[in-house]
């Protein structure tokens, strides 16, 4: 079996994520190992917080603790609707919709911000592709549930990427950049979105929204839109990928075959590289502090999980 090492100082929730997505194999044969990984306290305190999903109030769409980021998380590591508390939190995503098709997180912008100031079901660019993401991820009819959310925000797209952009909930709410402006991290997601719809993964639209991404990183010392940079904080290795940085941006353009020989996207990937240990591990360098009981939660020891995630973008691209 592969990933022995990586495998020995894992926790079983990464195990079973190991088996599943590099080892691969087949959900049925792993059910003990699935157990396991569950019952991690862990585990457990991020399935209340999805089956919750709507409890807690988005302020700050980098915050690793909102409930769409931890059912991201999971979905991620390879569970899915068949544990309770999952279905129960993709069931309450369904529950809240637009006329646009559009799913809604509830929302506080002070006024002013341009925003309401009151609690309010609303949405983001930087949170919308996330939430039609997890349904896809989850298995959700496509074609009853998600497509004419996706064809709005498709809808949106500009030349330079994907823009900021609100419901009409947040009157005239709008991030720090200028309005011609690409969103970087709304572009980033909503790549990512395309990335798991069939039609899209090979398009036009996907080519260019890549390419957006590659021309940010190619003039990452001029080009600073709505304050994202790509400097030295950005090249620092995270975990979980979930906001705008180095690994993040390079999961998603390497899920594009046609993107994998690209040379700015090979030149991130050995800038990745680069930072391996001896050992073959890799050690964070930059920490969300809310995630210190994890093994990315640190930056002075081997984190199996960052690990992970760079030894499943190699394997993709290889």
């Amino acid at each position: 079996m592969k990933y022995m090492s990586l495998i020995e100082y894992s926790d079983d929730w990464l195990k079973y994520a190991i088996a599943y997505q590099l080892n691969h194999q087949p959900k049925e044969k792993i059910i003990n190992l699935k157990n396991l990984a569950i019952a991690d306290p862990r585990i457990k305190k991020y399935l209340s917080d999805v089956y919750h999903f709507h409890d807690q109030l988005v302020t700050n769409h980098k915050n690793p603790d909102l409930p769409i980021h931890k059912l991201l998380f999971l979905l991620d590591l390879g569970f899915d609707r068949d544990i309770p508390e999952i279905n129960h939190g993709i069931e309450e995503i369904l529950k809240h919709q637009d006329e646009h098709g559009l799913y809604l997180s509830m929302t506080n912008v002070p006024k002013h911000f341009g925003g309401t100031g009151t609690d309010v079901f609303s949405w983001c660019l930087c949170d919308a592709p996330l939430m039609l993401m997890a349904l896809v991820k989850a298995g959700v009819d496509y074609e009853k549930h998600i497509k004419r959310g996706v064809d709005y925000l498709i809808s949106l797209y500009r030349d330079n990427g994907f823009p900021c952009a609100v419901s009409k909930e947040l009157g005239k709410f709008r991030g720090p950049g200028r309005i011609g402006d690409c969103c970087p991290y709304a572009t980033l997601i909503m790549t990512h979105l395309l990335s798991y719809i069939p039609e899209y993964q090979n398009s036009e639209l996907a080519k260019s929204s890549v390419n957006n991404l590659l021309n940010l990183w190619e003039n990452s010392l001029t080009s600073h839109p709505y304050m994202f940079y790509m400097g030295h904080d950005f090249r620092k290795l995270k975990a979980p990928s979930n906001w705008y940085d180095i690994l993040s941006v390079a999961e998603v353009i390497s899920k594009f075959e046609f993107a994998r020989s690209e040379p700015l996207f090979l030149e991130m990937i050995q800038l990745i590289k680069n930072k391996q240990q001896e050992n073959g591990f890799f050690i964070p360098e930059s920490i969300y502090l809310k995630l210190k009981d994890w093994d990315f939660g640190q930056k002075k020891e081997r984190s199996p999980y960052l690990t992970f995630l760079c030894y499943r973008l190699f394997e993709r691209i290889a």
